[in-house]
């Protein structure tokens, strides 16, 4: 039972429309995102298993995790353990039958850790999707990642900011993309006579600092427990031109498929990191398939 004030993270169910689903997945975006930038994608996947005559369709819960939308003001510590302690006290709260996670970049490693607290068994976790997560300890610098150069350049800009055309110029005079920076813009809100970032610097500075110490390979190597084995079933989904999986995290995550019955390995070649975004109609179709 959660205590009164126990910290849960905000949320929003998806489903399709006169849909009564049985069975409900956590989405956990990425880094400096929210639960709104998997919105369109996930209604897109209700809608089919409406359509498709599931016999036991799915819902889906997007969570803003700790620090993140409109999840503000956590409780420490700030780290990839925390994040899947407030998942869990999440699920108490809605009193849905959460079979599911998908998590994409560093919300992919909260879904592991999740996936490392939940049994396999017949009550447990049945589906689990990694989206371009790498699974290992990596210093920040060799990681393939742009999230510590995000942090430093959301940092530096000078606030109260003119206008968010200003703050989009800015992120492209750093040399990211206009496309990162309209992402990150939508973090940037109106507060009084010009906009600020709302987002806790700090605090996202020690998740990403856990994100990138934290080792979870053991959660996909290690079998499910007996009951579980044929029950659950996870899927790592790779984009072929994303630099943030190392080529050794990729030999690893082939190898283990080809001996650990419980996991497939996907790969989207005209994807970079943001699967959903450079290749939706792909990652669209493998996750359908393995619902």
């Amino acid at each position: 039972m959660n205590a009164p004030d126990a910290f849960v993270p905000h949320h929003a169910l998806v489903t399709a429309p006169s849909a009564a689903p049985t069975r409900w997945m956590l989405v956990l975006h990425g880094i400096f995102g929210s639960g709104a930038n998997w919105r369109t994608f996930v209604r897109r996947l209700a809608e089919a298993q409406a359509t498709g005559g599931a016999d036991r369709p799915w819902g889906f819960i997007l969570v803003d995790l700790r620090a993140h939308g409109l999840s503000q003001s956590p409780p420490a510590p700030h780290t990839i353990a925390a994040a899947a302690d407030d998942l869990l006290r999440l699920g108490d709260r809605l009193g849905l039958d959460i079979r599911g996670v998908m998590g994409h970049s560093f919300g992919g490693k909260v879904a592991l850790a999740y996936l490392d607290r939940r049994p396999a068994g017949p009550a447990g976790i049945e589906r689990g999707f990694m989206l371009d997560v790498d699974p290992s300890a990596r210093p920040a610098g060799e990681s393939g990642s742009e999230s510590p150069g995000v942090l430093e350049l959301l940092r530096a800009i000078p606030q109260p900011i003119a206008s968010r055309e200003a703050f989009l110029e800015a992120v492209q005079a750093a040399g990211f993309s206009r496309g990162i920076g309209e992402w990150l813009a939508m973090n940037v809100r109106r507060e009084g006579d010009g906009f600020r970032i709302r987002l806790d610097l700090d605090v996202l500075n020690d998740l990403l600092t856990d994100y990138f110490a934290r080792d979870l390979w053991h959660v996909l190597e290690e079998p499910p427990a007996p009951a579980g084995v044929e029950a659950r079933r996870l899927h790592v989904v790779l984009g072929g031109r994303s630099a943030s999986v190392s080529p050794e995290s990729r030999a690893r995550f082939e190898a283990l498929a080809a001996r650990a019955p419980w996991l497939s390995v996907h790969v989207l070649p005209r994807a970079g990191h943001w699967l959903h975004v450079d290749d939706p109609d792909g990652l669209f179709d493998v996750i359908r398939a393995a619902l």
